[in-house]
């Protein structure tokens, strides 16, 4: 049994020119003498419950999955210092300017492991193997294509600073990796205690970001497995909520409550930061699935009442752009079975409404944008 208040959090080795920290493992019992804890977590899952029930009485769920993952992977990739916008992160590559298609990678790259993440959970519990594939995703084509995709590191990182001199932190070496990650799985896995999935997630991600089993990518694999740990234990039954958007709005907060675990064994108040960061996300979220529950019937109302026998092609045009908020003509020709003039007067009518807003000032090869909805995903 591991009580929080009296928790050391692991020891320092040295090794040649520099010292090391080993976390204390985890994979036990944790228990707690403040009240607050239990206080946070009832009204962080309260939160998550509101926001899954919600998700459940909305027709077409998944219409807004992509949306919903979108602004993680925008968040999650911004607190590592990648600069892309939701409405860039959906566009096509071919629509980026050259100098910014390496961070629409990365952030396309984390879209593309969390849905397979998703997806693997259907086949895996959440292991090193499905960490470890995820991981591979992420850095596929990008900057950190070249420090081990999908492996644990074989060499020393460091966090902060320009080398191991000055490291503001540096984790533990190689060679323990395999054996703490082996904890690190245990303890998601251990149906023999009895710690709430809130407090063991919070648990799990600062002792991922402690091992930093990674060359890169840590911080975004580390994020990510919040959202997948809570699918997981069925807390959430699809990807709707974004954990980062509350560690970027106070990241010096973040780093400092994670380290002050390293430096004065207080788990305690890593944990309250954490539940409250749950709490907050997941009451956003539940104001932009209203937001777009009232987008969508709003818009579907007028469509109705305004648009004649184009009603039914507008309303499955309108579809697409909830599953991808841009379109050009030749698209919404294939999606709603139109010829290409049909569908260019279909989108025009939709742009005399303020529905679709053209993005390029071209003649042809227009894009075009249903920016009411991508304002939901904007607004923080």
């Amino acid at each position: 049994m591991i009580e929080i208040e009296n928790f050391v959090a692991g020891h320092y080795e040295k090794y040649t020119g520099y010292q090391y920290f080993v976390p204390a493992k985890i994979d036990d019992e944790w228990s707690w003498n403040e009240p607050i804890v239990n206080q946070l977590i009832e009204k962080a899952a309260l939160r998550l419950g509101e926001l899954n029930s919600y998700a459940r009485l909305v027709p077409d769920i998944d219409l807004f999955i992509r949306l919903h993952v979108a602004k993680e992977a925008v968040v999650s990739s911004r607190i590592e210092g990648t600069q892309t916008s939701i409405d860039e992160a959906l566009l096509p590559i071919e629509e980026i300017i050259p100098e910014r298609r390496h961070d629409w990678q990365e952030v396309n790259n984390y879209i593309r492991a969390l849905n397979q993440a998703i997806e693997g959970l259907a086949r895996l519990p959440i292991s090193s193997r499905l960490i470890r594939d995820t991981h591979q995703i992420l850095l596929e084509s990008v900057r950190g294509q070249h420090k081990q995709p999908g492996e644990y590191r074989k060499s020393q990182n460091w966090i902060g600073g320009m080398s191991l001199n000055d490291a503001v932190f540096i984790p533990p070496r190689h060679h323990l990796i395999d054996e703490l990650m082996g904890d690190l799985e245990n303890f998601l896995n251990n149906e023999e205690i009895h710690v709430p999935a809130l407090v063991r997630i919070a648990i799990i991600h600062y002792q991922f970001e402690t091992i930093h089993p990674f060359l890169d990518g840590n911080g975004r694999i580390g994020r990510l497995l919040i959202t997948l740990f809570l699918m997981s234990q069925g807390i959430l039954d699809k990807p709707i909520l974004y954990p980062s958007l509350f560690f970027d709005k106070n990241r010096l907060l973040y780093y400092d409550k994670l380290s002050i675990v390293r430096t004065q064994n207080d788990m305690l108040q890593w944990i309250k930061f954490f539940l409250t960061g749950i709490e907050q996300t997941a009451s956003m979220a539940v104001v932009k699935l209203i937001g777009i529950i009232k987008l969508k019937e709003m818009v579907e109302k007028e469509i109705n009442a305004s648009f004649g026998r184009r009603s039914h092609s507008a309303i499955t045009l309108l579809q697409t752009l909830f599953r991808n908020p841009f379109t050009t003509v030749e698209q919404a020709s294939k999606a709603c079975n139109l010829s290409y003039k049909a569908a260019g007067n279909l989108v025009a009518m939709m742009q005399q409404k303020n529905y679709l807003k053209e993005m390029t000032g071209q003649s042809r090869n227009r894009l075009f944008a249903f920016q009411d909805y991508l304002d939901i995903f904007n607004g923080e």
